[in-house]
């Protein structure tokens, strides 16, 4: 894959495609199209990996594994996935193969969520949702930068809201499909298996943007002087702020291994509820993608707060609590997932901006890693120490996003 993206990106890189005349660079026309294909790319991918995740949780309690071993699986395949893409950021901003890069990672990521059917044991199982991970991570750094590019011409928080809110339009749908197969079948490897389309359609999204936007990758070089710079002060600030707000974000994983096993609601609803939250994410990041490019990180106080609060409602209460304790969770990733690329983009220059969407995804998953560990070792002790570590966490993360704001202005 890898050696056919290389080919098509090298025989397209220049400024025309057969029949057609291109623009050597994104205007702000161009820029809105590319964000607007790029989501439809996410759409399908999310449709296909987070339909997957939405009944991972279950799956890994059907075939055996403990709470504790829902929580490490989960942080493992986030810390796998986040530290890999210090090497794939550094890669990317070395090699400049932008295109091949992201093209590779789709590829793998997009296979691990069909494989899920033949697992036969939740060893198997743990080892594919983590593949699934190391595939985003890949592909993660060359698609942000590229991403950011066009946010330069539309805005970068409207740029990775609104790409942000079609990726969690599949997110949505990928948890309905996973439902509706459940509750028809009743059976999750045929489920893993009706994922396998969208992960197909993925391939073909991506591939079809490659070929249309090969301009995406013409990422400007470091001026001379400035290889290994650029990553300011704010911006480490602000990344010890998302550290703290991985470590007590608990993930979907847990939450509905926690919904399945106190029987809070049926085996059929936890991924509705989940696709509910992912469109609550989706509305999130638009909004407050929107208004980012207006007031700045500060949009993330109130972002912040709400994922204080869900820990509670979804660990402590029962239906209706779980279902408001969901959605504020859902919000508030959308909420962190659209302004953390957009903030990335708002601190770093250009041509550093390859190795930040790898160093500071790196420090958020080692976060999230412990985290995860942490809260699901809480589980099977207290679901009041696991709401108060989480919501703890979440607080003290205004500490130095405070101090990230003011560094910025």
């Amino acid at each position: 894959m890898l050696l056919l993206t290389s080919r098509l990106c090298g025989r397209f890189g220049g400024d025309t495609l057969p029949g057609h005349t291109m623009p050597k660079d994104f205007d702000a026309k161009s820029a809105l199209a590319f964000i607007v294909a790029f989501g439809i790319v996410s759409l399908f991918a999310d449709m296909a990996y987070e339909g997957m995740r939405g009944i991972s949780g279950p799956y890994l309690a059907l075939l055996g594994a403990s709470g504790a071993a829902v929580g490490i699986i989960a942080g493992t395949g986030e810390l796998a996935g986040y530290l890999l893409r210090l090497g794939s950021g550094r890669l990317v901003e070395r090699t400049r193969l932008y295109w091949p890069i992201a093209l590779a990672g789709y590829a793998i990521q997009m296979a691990a969520v069909p494989l899920l059917a033949l697992a036969g044991s939740w060893w198997a199982a743990a080892a594919l949702i983590v593949l699934e991970r190391i595939g985003k991570a890949v592909r993660n750094p060359a698609a942000n930068t590229m991403m950011s590019r066009a946010g330069e011409h539309i805005g970068q928080g409207w740029a990775f809201g609104l790409h942000e809110a079609m990726d969690q339009t599949g997110a949505m749908a990928g948890p309905l499909i996973a439902a509706l197969v459940l509750a028809h079948h009743h059976e999750y490897r045929t489920a893993f298996l009706w994922l396998g389309v969208p992960a197909s359609l993925t391939i073909v999204a991506v591939v079809t943007v490659a070929l249309r936007f090969p301009y995406a990758s013409q990422v400007r070089a470091a001026p001379k002087g400035m290889d290994g710079k650029g990553l300011s002060r704010a911006f480490w600030l602000y990344t010890a702020s998302a550290a703290l707000f991985a470590f007590g974000f608990a993930d979907y994983s847990l939450i509905a291994y926690h919904y399945s096993k106190a029987a809070i609601v049926g085996v059929a609803t936890v991924p509705v509820l989940y696709a509910c939250a992912m469109g609550a994410s989706g509305a999130g990041s638009l909004v407050f993608g929107r208004w980012f490019d207006k007031r700045g990180l500060a949009v993330l106080v109130p972002g912040i707060l709400l994922a204080a609060v869900a820990p509670a409602l979804m660990f402590l209460g029962g239906f209706a609590l779980a279902v408001i304790g969901t959605l504020l969770w859902g919000v508030a990733l959308g909420v962190q997932d659209a302004i953390m690329s957009a903030a990335v983009a708002h601190l770093v220059p250009e041509h550093a901006r390859a190795r930040a969407y790898g160093l500071f995804p790196a420090i958020y998953g080692v976060a999230w890693f412990l985290g995860s560990a942490l809260l699901g070792e809480l589980y099977d002790v207290s679901l009041i120490a696991l709401a108060a570590v989480a919501t703890l966490a979440q607080l003290a993360a205004l500490i130095p996003l405070g101090l990230a704001i003011r560094a910025a202005r």
